[in-house]
């Protein structure tokens, strides 16, 4: 029993009560966030637990619905995690808002440098940040200039899980308004297996068609999944080349 009873008291412990290099917040400020385990950092976002667990422990209980993984913890959606004792809507707010900053930080990163998009690993390094970890699939097309700088990036369409379809006259339509000469088509394939389907092939050689008759320059279109891609202009798939 006394055995037991010191797990009890140890699993209870509160963060004020473990010394102070070992508290996620002191930890952070004094070694850097670089140093924190991801439940140590997901605990210094709730910033407590409840009368039952800490900080660090309701951390590892989310993290543990998740199977570890921040890509589902980034999916899952407020209602999912207010379900968790202790976890309430302000905090699923921070920790959802923790993740959107996150991904626009890694999109500002991406193309702040301002190089010309020339390559489809290029590509891949500018959407993947908004695309990773996504269960569905979006498409996007990036606008770019005689330089094949971007000049802008806007999401077509979002779809239910399987397909995104591409309207090619708005494609078209936005590619002209913005003075854009050249076209890259974007989409992800939440499978992780980024080889394109007869669909993506045919919706390519459509706007690769279209886009001819208009002066302007399908260059590429690149299916994204979270760590490889599939380039049509590499592969030289027909319509594209």
């Amino acid at each position: 029993m006394s055995a037991l009873r010191t797990y009890m008291n140890l699993t209870a412990m509160k963060i004020k009560d473990l010394c102070e290099s070992e508290r996620p917040r002191e930890k952070l400020l004094a070694e850097g966030a670089g140093r924190l385990s991801n439940g140590e950092l997901l605990a210094v976002l709730l910033r407590s637990g409840n009368h039952n667990s800490s900080a660090v422990e309701l951390a590892q209980q989310l993290l543990g619905i998740c199977d570890g993984k921040l890509c589902n913890l980034f999916n899952m959606d407020s209602g999912r995690m207010c379900a968790l004792p202790g976890i309430g809507t302000g905090k699923a707010a921070t920790v959802l808002a923790a993740f959107e900053l996150g991904r626009r930080f890694m999109h500002e990163e991406s193309v702040s440098g301002k190089k010309p998009v020339v390559t489809a690993r290029g590509v891949f390094e500018i959407m993947l940040p908004r695309l990773k970890g996504l269960r569905h699939e979006e498409c996007w097309v990036l606008l770019l200039n005689d330089s094949c700088y971007l000049i802008r990036s806007v999401r077509l369409s979002s779809g239910g899980g399987r397909a995104t379809v591409v309207d090619v006259r708005q494609v078209l339509r936005m590619a002209l308004d913005n003075c854009a000469s050249g076209i890259i088509l974007v989409h992800n394939h939440p499978s992780g297996n980024p080889r394109p389907s007869e669909a993506d092939k045919k919706q390519t050689a459509q706007l690769h068609k279209a886009a001819s008759a208009c002066g302007l320059q399908l260059m590429d279109h690149v299916v994204i999944s979270d760590d490889c891609f599939f380039s049509f202009a590499e592969e030289r798939v027909a319509g594209m080349v």
